[in-house]
């Protein structure tokens, strides 16, 4: 906003506040910047599209409500497709063209590290990606990064571990993406079945684009496969369920993490992931549409949208209010540094997820909570909680 001042002494004050708001990128007087990296349009749109959404629907109400210390918050979203090079010119125009404060639930792994290039040099917080790899944990020389939830690696892990337990299960295989994110998942499978006695038997490997799953659902079969893991895209996990159950094979569990942890996928026609188990880092929104503070997002959520919202929906807006309670916490002179101890200072249960978030200096994770839910009845249902 451009104001006429013509007091000398109003003018310096003016110059000072303006030279000291330059100082912290993304941040004035009025506003605050707030970027994302997303897939709106890809193999993983049915995460990344409901997501924003809830994020927004938070930003708005707490813009509505005058703000943050008198500032707007401007959310300014960038769609990658889960493409990484779009990813990365989208990185580089959020960070150097919008000068944005601060990312949140940027989705993808791969997309993420290719971001931390860009973001890092300039302090740019990453707060609670939509990706759950190990690599999102911040490090000694990254105080920027801050993640809400457990990591593929521990969420496999822990199916594991309930499906050998509960069902006798040993032999176990895995079909990924063959990038950071199906990486840890299929690292995950291996170094947890010789660490509990289980036999990995057998791989398969996948492209993003790919649809037709009969040749390797009959090999992994053929070798004997009791546990399956899985790090597809969320279309590519449910063809992969049907098709086996078409094929015959039933006696299988297959595992998904987070990733595939949606209502969409619980609900397909006909039952056709039932049995589908996800080890995931929150309790399904929709096992819990009754409870009131649930139920009340749901209203809000269908009102402004039109649509069911989602357990990523929900994550969405639970991210938003991370970043709305920071920047209070962080008061009216928010600078990287008071936005960074504000952060490390929130404690709090929320009522939403159903889960205590906290941060301090030592533990930029917010929790690290397990959950085991199968499909049944055309909704997640839970089975265990670590």
């Amino acid at each position: 906003m451009k104001r006429t001042i013509t007091a000398l002494a109003a003018g310096a004050l003016a110059l000072g506040l303006a030279q000291a708001s330059a100082q912290t990128q993304g941040v004035s007087d009025t506003e605050v910047v707030i970027g994302s990296v997303n897939d709106l349009s890809g193999i993983f749109a049915a995460v990344g599209v409901p997501a924003i959404n809830g994020a927004m629907l938070r930003i708005e109400q707490a813009n509505a409500a005058g703000g943050v210390h008198g500032r707007q918050i401007r959310f300014v979203v960038e769609d990658h497709g889960y493409q990484l090079p779009k990813a990365t010119q989208a990185y580089n125009k959020l960070v150097n063209r919008d000068q944005v404060f601060a990312m949140i639930l940027s989705l993808g792994t791969p997309h993420n590290l290719a971001g931390f290039q860009i973001m890092d040099p300039k302090g740019i917080f990453n707060i609670n990606p939509l990706t759950a790899a190990r690599e999102m944990l911040p490090e000694p020389n990254s105080p920027n990064k801050f993640t809400a939830f457990s990591s593929y690696y521990d969420q496999t892990v822990a199916g594991m571990k309930y499906l050998n337990a509960t069902y006798g299960a040993t032999k176990v295989c895995t079909m990924y993406l063959p990038t950071d994110f199906g990486m840890e998942i299929s690292a995950a499978t291996k170094e947890q079945a010789a660490a509990a006695n289980m036999t990995f038997v057998s791989e398969t490997t996948h492209k993003p684009d790919e649809q037709d799953f009969v040749g390797a659902v009959q090999k992994l079969r053929a070798d004997g496969c009791q546990v399956v893991t899985m790090a597809l895209g969320v279309r590519a996990g449910i063809t992969v369920v049907g098709t086996a159950k078409q094929l015959g094979w039933t006696d299988v569990k297959f595992l998904a993490t987070s990733a595939g942890f949606l209502e969409a996928v619980a609900a397909v026609p006909g039952g056709v992931t039932d049995g589908l188990y996800a080890a995931a880092g929150w309790v399904d929104l929709q096992a819990r549409k009754d409870d009131p503070v649930p139920a009340r997002f749901i209203a809000d959520y269908t009102a402004k949208y039109g649509q069911p919202a989602t357990g990523f929906a929900m994550l969405g807006y639970t991210t938003a209010d991370t970043l709305v309670r920071a920047l209070e916490a962080a008061g009216k002179d928010l600078t990287q540094d008071s936005f960074r101890a504000a952060m490390e200072s929130l404690d709090y249960q929320d009522e939403l997820l159903d889960t205590r978030i906290r941060y301090t200096p030592e533990n930029h994770q917010g929790a690290n909570d397990v959950t085991i839910s199968v499909v049944s009845g055309g909704i997640w249902n839970l089975k265990a909680r670590q």
